[in-house]
């Protein structure tokens, strides 16, 4: 069984002694049930990763002894994700898979019919570091607070490309809302795209508004895209864009 990782924000070094903070301590010593004289791995996006040694275990907390260099850090593709908070766990779920599936940056985005506006960042940003240690990645993506739709349009680096799931048309008289308007295939726009930065986009359960696919498709940035013939939940949809995602353009296609 692998040696568990930990994310230590300080100075990685041969030979460094470090303290663990009291709830990766707690963690090492209650859940893993590690003790001194055990090993661990120790990262970060800096100093990349370590082997180390438990030298110290006690109610008073745990240090580590820095004994071997494992690997250099390497670098997440330079993704960010938006999207409206769901229900808490599956806002949770969202964030985890995203942290695993390689996005830099994460933003909850209030939209006119996003169900849950209250968003917890600290939580989130705990999930995200729990997720980062266990899925070999040596960077904690970025959680910001959340920020309304609009205003992070209106705030957008143009020079990044925003890709967001529309499964909505024009003609509302017809079954699924015709074909006039819908997006392209998400496997289509991103042929299409030449891009080092990129941003996807994920909608409330009850999708966009007409207001606002209007505001979305009339931005030079924007790429409306469909995930298929069916219709996803929320939490479904972040994990079938970021796949498709990274599969096309990320890191899986440069693995």
């Amino acid at each position: 069984m692998p040696e568990p990782r930990i994310l230590i924000d300080q100075q990685l070094s041969a030979g460094a002694a470090l303290a663990l903070d009291e709830a990766q301590a707690r963690h090492v010593g209650t859940a893993l049930r590690l003790s001194a004289g055990d090993h661990v791995r120790v990262f970060n996006a800096r100093d990349g990763e370590w082997r180390a040694r438990i030298a110290d275990a006690s109610k008073r907390g745990m240090k580590v002894q820095i004994e071997d260099f494992i690997c250099a850090a390497r670098a997440t593709p330079d993704l960010d994700l938006l999207f409206a908070p769901v229900k808490r766990h599956a806002t949770d779920l969202i964030v985890e898979k995203a942290t695993e599936l390689g996005v830099r940056r994460i933003r909850p985005v209030i939209t006119q019919r996003t169900i849950a506006e209250t968003v917890r960042v600290d939580r989130l940003r705990s999930i995200a570091r729990e997720a980062a240690e266990q899925t070999e990645r040596f960077d904690v993506p970025e959680i910001a607070e959340r920020l309304a739709l609009a205003k992070a349009l209106d705030a957008w680096d143009a020079s990044r490309p925003l890709i967001y799931a529309d499964e909505a048309s024009d003609e509302r008289d017809k079954p699924w809302g015709g074909e006039s308007g819908r997006g392209v295939s998400i496997a289509e726009a991103m042929s299409a795209l030449r891009t080092e930065q990129l941003a996807v986009l994920i909608g409330p359960e009850g999708g966009f508004t007409r207001e606002e696919r209007a505001l979305l498709r009339s931005l030079p940035f924007v790429n409306a895209v469909s995930l298929g013939p069916r219709i996803l939940r929320a939490e479904t949809a972040v994990i079938a864009a970021l796949s498709v995602v990274q599969s096309l353009w990320g890191d899986w296609a440069k693995a």
